[in-house]
């Protein structure tokens, strides 16, 4: 299961397996709110896979819970392994295709979009996403804290996604997409004591 080759169902659904280990915490905390039952309440996703995520395509469904209690109604959106907020992109697609396009930046367009499935320009975008917005946002300055040691941020993902030294990249790449989860969602700002249980 390599990210250069792609990653497998396998995979995908153990990204789900946390995603739904998140939604099921959250679920059992209740409304924020007013303390009501949260019952299910998921919707479609159309993700792109790319070439490394091909068979995450089939990840449909974003997990979400509504409040039970008419007059509240709320929606709640737990964090996510699987979706970065509302990009249309997998996120494990994001994260690798991101390093992939950083490393080789004077590649041709046609290159990079053989090699990652991804348009250059949207590659480009993402890259410039990752050290700009993402290294001065308000969730990257406040989680870097977990981290050993600073982050060089010409050079994000990459230098975060070395931060995770386990034995395999998908380990590694599970362990900051966990890391990342909190900023999945903005309907649930406490999303990081949900992570932490899981």
């Amino acid at each position: 299961m390599c990210h250069k080759t792609g990653f497998d169902v396998s995979f995908f659904e153990q990204l789900r397996g946390i995603d739904e280990g998140i939604t099921k915490a959250v679920q059992a905390r209740g409304c924020q709110w007013c303390e009501a039952r949260l019952d299910r309440a998921d919707y479609p996703r159309k993700p792109r896979g790319g070439v490394a995520g091909g068979a995450g395509e089939a990840e449909a469904v974003r997990f979400s819970l509504c409040c039970s209690a008419e007059g509240c109604r709320r929606r709640v959106t737990p964090p996510s392994v699987r979706f970065l907020g509302r990009k249309v992109y997998l996120s494990v697609v994001m994260v690798v295709a991101s390093i992939h396009a950083a490393a080789q930046a004077e590649a041709r367009a046609e290159a990079l979009r053989a090699a990652t499935g991804v348009p250059a320009r949207t590659l480009r975008r993402w890259v410039t996403w990752w050290r700009t917005v993402f290294a001065v946002g308000a969730f990257y300055r406040g989680a870097r804290a977990d981290l050993a040691s600073p982050i060089d941020a010409a050079d994000l993902p990459g230098s975060l996604l070395a931060r995770f030294t386990l034995p395999t990249m998908t380990k590694r790449l599970r362990a900051l997409l966990l890391w990342l989860s909190p900023m999945t969602t903005a309907s649930c700002p406490d999303g990081a004591c949900f992570v932490r249980a899981v």
